[in-house]
């Protein structure tokens, strides 16, 4: 069953090159709602663990550290089909190969720093805003 929610992370280049606002507004503007916000600084543990369906693969430790390097913006979304929505939003993982005027084809610099994060699937949804989040935080 499709759910109306889901996970996005500003990662730490967006934060660092200043473009957050610019995202938000671009994800304001395509109809989501937010309903929890907030930034944090994953720590090697907290990135590790996020990340563990990666844990084999060779570019794992150059991801976490990557994501360690500076703070994040955790981001609940709402709206109709959610998950789909936000993926097409942000485009391709390589923004070379990203439609133009998503958020990648904008603001990412590289594959290994595309800018943003967007759940993968209904379940991964529940599982990474519950991750960032308590029941108190989403709105």
């Amino acid at each position: 069953m499709a759910t109306n929610r889901t996970f996005a992370m500003l990662k730490p280049d967006s934060v660092e090159k200043g473009y957050v606002g610019a995202i938000l507004d671009k994800i304001n503007a395509t109809g989501f709602r937010i309903v929890a916000l907030k930034m944090t600084h994953l720590t090697m543990a907290d990135a590790k663990e996020f990340y563990d369906i990666h844990k084999e693969r060779p570019f794992f430790e150059e991801l976490v550290k990557y994501m360690t390097r500076g703070p994040i913006i955790a981001v609940i979304l709402e709206k109709e089909n959610a998950v789909e929505d936000f993926r097409a939003l942000i485009g391709a993982t390589n923004p070379v190969d990203a439609a133009d005027g998503t958020i990648r084809k904008l603001f990412a610099a590289s594959v290994s720093e595309n800018a943003v994060h967007g759940s993968d699937s209904d379940e991964n949804a529940a599982i990474e805003s519950t991750f960032h989040f308590s029941g108190r935080e989403m709105f």
